[in-house]
C-alpha cells in the first residue's frame, strides 16, 4: 500500500501549455495558436512545424520572439456514498517564451529554435488529492482492523471519523529544447532537412499527507516529500517537402527520445505510528495477562511481514540518485497545404505520438489504449499587405484507460479552437497575436470508494515579432 502510495507522487505530472502529445508540446510559434494546423508552413515557425519547408521561404536572414501565457485548471471530483468532493488543482506558468532563428541562400538553409518543447509549469491542490487520502486511510484500516481481529476485538479498530487528513500537493515540469536543422532543396519541387534537439528536464515533486488528530494518539500516519529531477535526452528529426504550384504535401519524423532523470531527495518520509497503534495497546495487553510476550511478539512479527519488512524497499526509488524514465514519444507528422488564391490558404494536418513505446515511470505507458492521434485543420485569409487573419482547430485522441490515470497526473481527450491575426507592420517586422483554448471531454474512473471524474480546461493568449532581412 505504501507503495503504491509513493509511486502515485512521484508520477505526478504537470502537463499546461501544451498542445500536443501526453509528454511533447507542438504549439511554439503564434501562427500556432491563430491557426493550430502549420505542418506545411514556409514562414519562420517552419523550423519547428516543416524544416523542409524553409526551402521556399525567405532568403536571407529571419528571426521570431514570441511569449505566450497559458492557464488551466485540473479539477478531480471524488463521488463517494456519502457525497462528492471537489479537488480543485490550479495550474500556473509564467510568460512562455520561444526564439527562432533561420538563414537561406538559394538551395539550403540553416536554421534553430529554443523553447519549452515538453509541459511547461506547475499545478497545485493545496488540500492534496483523493486518492492520497484514501490510500492512507485503507493502509491505517486494514493493520488497525487486522490487528483488532487478531485479539479478538481487545484493541478497537481505527474508523475514518476518529482522524483528519492534512494534505497539499504541488509539483513542477519543464522540458528545454534547443534544436538545429540543415534544409537542402534537391529539386525545384522537393526539399529535405535534418536536424537535432537537445532537450533538458527539469521537475520537482513536493507534497505531504497527515493523518492526525486522533483524540489519543494524535499521528497515524505521514508522507513527506521534496525530490528535484533532471536529466538530458536528444532528439534526431527529418522532414521531407513536395511543393509544386499551389499544393504542399510536408512529412516530419522525431525519433523517440530517451529521457533518463535522477533524482536529488531532500526529504522522504514515509511512516506509521506503529508505537501508538501497535506497541502500546500490546503492552497494555501483556502487561493485563490478556496475552503472553510470545503472543505480542508473533503479532507484530506478522504485521511487519504484512507491511513488506519495511520502508526501504518502498522508499528505494525515490532516494537521493534514484533514476526515472521520461521518454518523449516518436512523433510523425504529415500534412497538406493548399492556396486557392494568392490570398487564401488552409492547411490539413495529422500527427501521431507513438506514446505507447516511451518509457515512463513504472512502465505507465503500457496502460495505454494506443498512442496519441491527433487531427488539425487550419484556414489563412490576408485581407490586404497589411493585416492577415485566421483560424483553426484540433481533436486530439490519447487513447486514454482507468489503468494510465491517476490523480496525479491525468489526461483528457479534446478540441482546441485558435484564432487571430498578423500585422505586417513594414517590409521586415510583422506581429502575430493569437488565442486558442481547448475543450476537454471528462472522464470518469471507478474507484474503491466509488468514482473519480476528472476534468480541465485550458486557455493560451500569446503575441510575437517576426523580423526579416
Amino acid at each position: 500500500m505504501k507503495r503504491r502510495f509513493l509511486l502515485v507522487l512521484a508520477l505526478c505530472s504537470c502537463i499546461i501549455v501544451q498542445a500536443g502529445g501526453l509528454m511533447t508540446n507542438t504549439n511554439y510559434h503564434i501562427a500556432f495558436d491563430r491557426m493550430m494546423a502549420r505542418g506545411a508552413s514556409f514562414d519562420i515557425d517552419a523550423i519547428f512545424s516543416n524544416p523542409a519547408g524553409l526551402a521556399w521561404g525567405h532568403e536571407g536572414w529571419q528571426f521570431s520572439l514570441n511569449f505566450q501565457k497559458p492557464w488551466q485548471y485540473r479539477d478531480i471530483n471524488a463521488i463517494t456514498p456519502a457525497g462528492e468532493t471537489m479537488f480543485e488543482g490550479k495550474a500556473s506558468a509564467p510568460i512562455v517564451p520561444a526564439l527562432f532563428a533561420s538563414y537561406k541562400k538559394d538551395r539550403w538553409a540553416v536554421s534553430a529554435m529554443i523553447g519549452i518543447v515538453g509541459s511547461g509549469g506547475s499545478v497545485e491542490y493545496k488540500n492534496g488529492v483523493p486518492m492520497f487520502n484514501a490510500l492512507i486511510a485503507n493502509t491505517i484500516t486494514q493493520l488497525s482492523g487486522g490487528l483488532s481481529q487478531t485479539v479478538g476485538g481487545a484493541i478497537p479498530a481505527i474508523t475514518q471519523d476518529q482522524y483528519k487528513f492534512d494534505s497539499s500537493m504541488k509539483g513542477k515540469q519543464y522540458i528545454y529544447g534547443g534544436q538545429l536543422n540543415f534544409t537542402y532543396k534537391f529539386t525545384d519541387n522537393f526539399a529535405g532537412a535534418v536536424g537535432l534537439r537537445a532537450n533538458y528536464y527539469d521537475g520537482y515533486y513536493r507534497g505531504h499527507v497527515i493523518a492526525g488528530n486522533h483524540p489519543t494518539m494524535g499521528t497515524l500516519a505521514n508522507l513527506k516529500l521534496d525530490v528535484d529531477q533532471r536529466g538530458w535526452g536528444f532528439t534526431p528529426i527529418v522532414s521531407l517537402d513536395f511543393h509544386k504550384g499551389p499544393l504542399t504535401i510536408a512529412a516530419r519524423y522525431e525519433f523517440r527520445t530517451k529521457l533518463r532523470t535522477t533524482n536529488s531527495t531532500y526529504v522522504l518520509e514515509a511512516g506509521l505510528n506503529t508505537e501508538e497503534m501497535i506497541q502500546k495497546p500490546l503492552t497494555q495487553l501483556v502487561m493485563g495477562g490478556a496475552i503472553t510476550v510470545e503472543q505480542a511478539g508473533a503479532i507484530v512479527n506478522g504485521i511487519q511481514e504484512k507491511m513488506g519488512g519495511g520502508l526501504d524497499a518502498y522508499t528505494a526509488p525515490y532516494q537521493d540518485g534514484a533514476k526515472t524514465r521520461y521518454d518523449m514519444p516518436a512523433l510523425l507528422t504529415v500534412a497538406v497545404g493548399y492556396e486557392f488564391t494568392p490570398k487564401l490558404r488552409a492547411t490539413l494536418e495529422y500527427h501521431f505520438f507513438d506514446d505507447k513505446n516511451a518509457k515512463m515511470a513504472n512502465d505507465r505507458q503500457k496502460e495505454l489504449k494506443h498512442g496519441t492521434h491527433e487531427f488539425l485543420a487550419g484556414i489563412e485569409y490576408d485581407i490586404n499587405d497589411k493585416f492577415t487573419v485566421s483560424c483553426g482547430g484540433q481533436r486530439t485522441d490519447y487513447g486514454l484507460s482507468d489503468g494510465y490515470q491517476q490523480d496525479t497526473s491525468f489526461a483528457c481527450d479534446s478540441y482546441s479552437i485558435g484564432l487571430g491575426g498578423a500585422w505586417n507592420i513594414n517590409k521586415t517586422l510583422r506581429l502575430n497575436a493569437g488565442y486558442f483554448c481547448s475543450i476537454y471531454s471528462d472522464y470518469t474512473k471507478p474507484t474503491s470508494y466509488g468514482s473519480e471524474v476528472f476534468s480541465r480546461t485550458n486557455h493560451v493568449i500569446g503575441i510575437g515579432m517576426d523580423f526579416k532581412f
